[in-house]
């Protein structure tokens, strides 16, 4: 789709995951503040976000043999926190029929329809099913990444829909109060449940558990942000290029590792004024990645219909086009459900997903539009059809 097309698809997957990282900051440390038994308060949750961002920081810039660990760590303690825990909450803690499952609870149209419970609830899948793509982010430091990638990112979905099925149905069956959650009445629930099945004690490990694994995912996220803004500067594509393109003695982009937590940090700070902004950060957050997605997917189908055949080292074979435009169909429905507005008179508060994708949008095409930027990589335009072509060329002959 050309030079010009890609770069923005790359900007806007890049404000994306600066406010991804933000809002799993920022979740954390309502976990935190539980841990320790002090209060949800904006200074104080701005705080906790900003050390942990900073703690990560430094766990990232120590080398990515430590950046592996902690990884590795994390995603047991995911399984502990997330499967292990929803099974323990199935077997011995089941409070409600799995009816409840189909239950609206009151979350009706007007019309007592339940296409606007359903489609709330369907917000939750959008919420799991993103992030697999940071696996991208370090593929220049993995061996075999043509193989190794694509698979990972199939595992990162499969195990987040198993986690995700089952840590719902856990929470959710083992709730007694289910009715008082929907109204509002327990403003923080999944503490609430864990206290009342597994007491004090264990609902404390859970959490210490939990807060491990959610570092595990900011840490994560930070470099595959860093390796991001350090691919755009080496080939001299952002603001501040030169000194963004530079590696440390540990093989880390330093620089661009210290922009991916002081960007957050800067959100971090504008949800203090604004600490009910926060589910609406995280909606924009998920809509600027699918979008970056489904743009990447567009391309693709582009190309397809035009006769394309991909070529390399991991392939779906026949059931690409189907597969791409299943995609595509599945993305633009997930854009459409994030873009909702919200239940607010405040135009900005009722828009604002929108109006940050908007600032993100004509922000990048000033930019690009003014120091033409895309211009300065050395990549050859549509280098992905170049490759296949060879390959193709190669095997017939």
């Amino acid at each position: 789709m050309g030079k010009k097309y890609a770069w923005i698809a790359a900007w806007i997957y890049l404000w994306a995951l600066v406010v991804t990282i933000t809002s799993i900051a920022e979740y954390t440390a309502t976990f935190v503040a539980s841990l320790f038994n002090y209060g949800i308060t904006p200074g104080k949750m701005m705080v906790t976000s900003i050390v942990l961002l900073l703690i990560m920081m430094g766990v990232n810039m120590s080398g990515t043999k430590n950046l592996a660990r902690v990884a590795k760590i994390g995603f047991w303690c995911e399984i502990v926190s997330v499967i292990a825990l929803g099974i323990y909450l199935l077997i011995f803690h089941r409070s409600q029929p799995f009816s409840v499952v189909f239950d609206s609870m009151g979350v009706l149209a007007a019309d007592g329809s339940y296409t606007t419970a359903f489609m709330s609830a369907a917000l939750m899948g959008l919420f799991m099913f993103f992030g697999f793509e940071a696996c991208g982010n370090v593929a220049e430091e993995v061996k075999e990444p043509g193989k190794k990638i694509p698979v990972a990112m199939i595992l990162s979905i499969v195990f987040g829909a198993i986690s995700a099925v089952i840590s719902i149905l856990g929470y959710l069956l083992s709730s007694p109060n289910l009715q008082d959650i929907v109204n509002g009445k327990i403003a923080d629930p999944i503490p609430a449940i864990l206290h009342e099945a597994l007491g004090e004690t264990g609902a404390t490990i859970f959490i210490v558990i939990a807060v491990i694994a959610m570092l595990s995912c900011i840490l994560s996220l930070q470099a595959a942000l860093s390796r991001l803004i350090f691919s755009f500067s080496r080939d001299k594509m952002l603001p501040g290029s030169e000194w963004m393109a530079k590696i440390s003695k540990h093989s880390v982009p330093d620089n661009a590792m210290m922009v991916s937590c002081l960007l957050p940090v800067i959100i971090c700070v504008w949800v203090y004024f604004q600490p009910d902004s926060l589910a609406r950060i995280t909606a924009f957050a998920v809509i600027g990645i699918y979008i970056s997605f489904q743009m990447v997917v567009l391309a693709a189908l582009r190309q397809r219909l035009k006769g394309w055949k991909p070529a390399g080292e991991w392939t779906v074979g026949g059931w690409g086009m189907l597969v791409n435009v299943l995609a595509l169909a599945y993305g633009l429905c997930g854009i459409w459900l994030l873009a909702q507005p919200a239940d607010s008179d405040n135009f900005i508060d009722r828009w604002t997903v929108l109006v940050g994708l908007a600032i993100v949008i004509l922000s990048g095409l000033l930019y690009m539009f003014i120091t033409r930027p895309f211009g300065r990589s050395n990549a050859p335009e549509n280098d992905a059809i170049e490759y296949a072509n060879k390959l193709n060329a190669s095997e017939n002959s």
